[in-house]
């Protein structure tokens, strides 16, 4: 693995969490527009947009230079054909698809197991990072991409040239691709589609329990097992502040109507339900005492943890925590409380859908 020259460390700009695409998108296209010497980009979903065309522009060109350009997109979060990326492979610019879909008896179960990581990784510095898709129609949104410039880039891109060599495999060593990696005052967890290991679940889990003061999550789809849903009851029990933020409507209705379910349950139990009102909270972000966060791709939900590549960064690094905190201090003037009396007296349709996708909870 390539190293960085320690003295060169100091020299780093401090960390940044974008919250808005649009600007978190031109953030990306200028660090593209002056990379040097390579730009590796892992990522669910990259549209033929205005977006999408942009970067798709940008890093041509760059391949044009000689830079050692790479992108692996998930299949089936990116609908593009191979024509899309012309500009990049016409220049020896390197694109894969995750995983490409099969036609089989078990063809719902088997293409349901996709890659949903965001990672970019420039220059073997510079590393953004977090829940964003590279799409115009999530502009608006409220999401939660790092940008780092610090060696900890270089793990990420070893990380990503192993799922580079995986994209296309049915079979391969499982283990190595789920362990647990710790660097530099980080932690790095990694989840493949899996019923059993479930790494970042079982994280998430080990936090909550330790937590002494506060547990709040951010999450566009909050659909907790019983256990993660036993453990945020325990920790209010305990006298810990415990805050979920969810959008009152996400981009996915059906799993609203599931979530919804639950949520006067957790209210009775002094869980404090927040909804984000303006737009769509598409964030993946919890944190542990307003110091120990762990950000990332994955989702709070069954579909994330048992069915997803996924990816989360945790450690208690003072500056991505404050920016966390302030983070989350913008994010409540957008909100509204839960309100039980409302949520009791929601529609009898509401209830049964709700009803209805317990069976399904799983694959949503």
């Amino acid at each position: 693995m390539n190293t960085i020259d320690a003295s060169r460390i100091n020299q780093y700009a401090e960390p940044q969490l974008f919250a808005t695409p649009a600007v978190w998108f031109e953030a990306l296209y200028q660090d593209i527009l002056t990379a040097e010497k390579l730009i590796y980009i892992e990522i669910y979903r990259l549209n033929n947009d205005e977006v999408g065309r942009k970067i798709v522009d940008v890093l041509s060109k760059k391949c044009k230079q000689g830079l050692d350009v790479k992108i692996l997109v998930d299949s089936w979060g990116t609908k593009e054909d191979d024509s899309f990326f012309e500009p990049i492979t016409l220049y020896n610019g390197e694109v894969r698809f995750f995983d490409k879909l099969k036609m089989s008896l078990d063809y719902f179960s088997k293409n349901h197991q996709r890659n949903h990581r965001k990672i970019v990784v420039i220059d073997n510095r510079i590393l953004h990072f977090g829940s964003a898709n590279i799409t115009f129609y999530s502009s608006n949104w409220r999401e939660s991409i790092l940008r780092i410039e610090d060696p900890i880039a270089l793990t990420f891109k070893k990380i990503l040239l192993d799922n580079w060599k995986i994209a296309s495999l049915e079979f391969y060593k499982k283990r190595k691709y789920i362990k647990t990696i710790k660097v530099a005052g980080y932690t790095v967890v990694r989840d493949i589609p899996s019923i059993y290991s479930q790494k970042i679940k079982k994280h998430l889990e080990n936090e909550i329990h330790k937590a002494r003061k506060s547990v709040e999550i951010i999450t566009p789809y909050f659909l907790p097992g019983y256990k993660l849903r036993r453990l945020l009851i325990l920790a209010a029990n305990r006298g810990i502040q415990v805050s979920i933020y969810v959008p009152i409507h996400s981009d996915v209705r059906l799993v609203d109507y599931l979530r919804d379910k639950y949520l006067g349950f957790l209210h009775v139990k002094n869980i404090q339900i927040n909804f984000y009102q303006p737009t769509n909270l598409h964030a993946k972000i919890m944190i542990v005492d307003s110091e120990l966060f762990t950000i990332g791709s994955s989702n709070f939900d069954y579909r994330s943890f048992r069915y997803m590549h996924e990816i989360a960064l945790s450690g208690n690094n003072p500056k991505i925590a404050s920016l966390i905190n302030k983070y989350i201090i913008d994010l409540k003037e957008d909100c509204r409380d839960f309100d039980y009396q409302k949520w009791k007296n929601r529609s009898k349709i509401s209830k049964l859908i709700g009803w209805l996708l317990i069976p399904f909870r799983h694959l949503l």
